[in-house]
């Protein structure tokens, strides 16, 4: 059985999206041996890393992080290569594809090449995602901070997150090869919350029917 981790390690000097400093995680010292073991806390933004996206995102009325079924994260998937796609994801990009109904996707683009956060990051576009909806898929990830960049309506979160489309960000997918895999990406099951942080594995040489 071959193992993935394609998530991104939580520390100080780790790339967070537009390199905003409130969303740098910080892990510090709450007790120490002098007073019998070492308890640290973790500060961090829910969007920092690898997480997950609930509906409650975006849509008011949306579910949120902890009402996600495990079987929606849990799960066959199948790794998409458009390291050639220099831009926007769109429609075209997918068709080749051969998306069925059903599936979650991962997008391995580019961005799995570049250390730090690149403000010109490969991104799916609305088109993209109508066209994702069209195929009625159950999931989506990309190894961006953010599914989208530059739109001011949010329109690709919005339409996914409104089709009820998981969707996961953060991913590394660099040395994952196109192709069918199992997919582990329980976010933590924080009461209330919009996304949680998700440690996500791809596993591979084994059954993927969970059903």
């Amino acid at each position: 059985m071959e193992l993935y981790d394609v998530s991104m390690p939580i520390h100080d000097k780790m790339a967070v999206y537009k390199n905003r400093a409130e969303n740098k995680p910080k892990l510090t010292v709450d007790r120490d041996f002098t007073k019998g073991a070492w308890e640290t806390r973790l500060t961090m933004n829910m969007h920092t890393g690898t997480h997950v996206d609930a509906p409650f995102h975006f849509l008011p009325e949306g579910s949120k992080i902890d009402s996600l079924r495990l079987e929606e994260v849990i799960r066959a998937c199948r790794v998409l290569d458009l390291t050639d796609v220099t831009d926007a994801i769109t429609d075209t990009h997918l068709q080749g594809h051969q998306i069925e109904s059903g599936d979650f996707i991962l997008l391995k683009t580019r961005n799995s090449l570049v250390s730090g956060f690149d403000p010109a990051y490969v991104f799916l576009d609305s088109d993209g995602a109508k066209y994702l909806i069209q195929k009625q898929i159950r999931g989506v990830g990309i190894d961006a901070l953010s599914i989208e960049r530059g739109q001011a309506d949010h329109a690709t979160h919005r339409l996914l997150l409104k089709g009820k489309i998981v969707i996961i960000e953060g991913l590394q997918l660099a040395k994952v090869p196109q192709g069918e895999y199992l997919l582990i990406a329980a976010p933590l099951m924080v009461v209330g919350a919009e996304a949680a942080p998700a440690r996500v594995v791809l596993a591979r040489g084994l059954n993927l029917s969970l059903e």
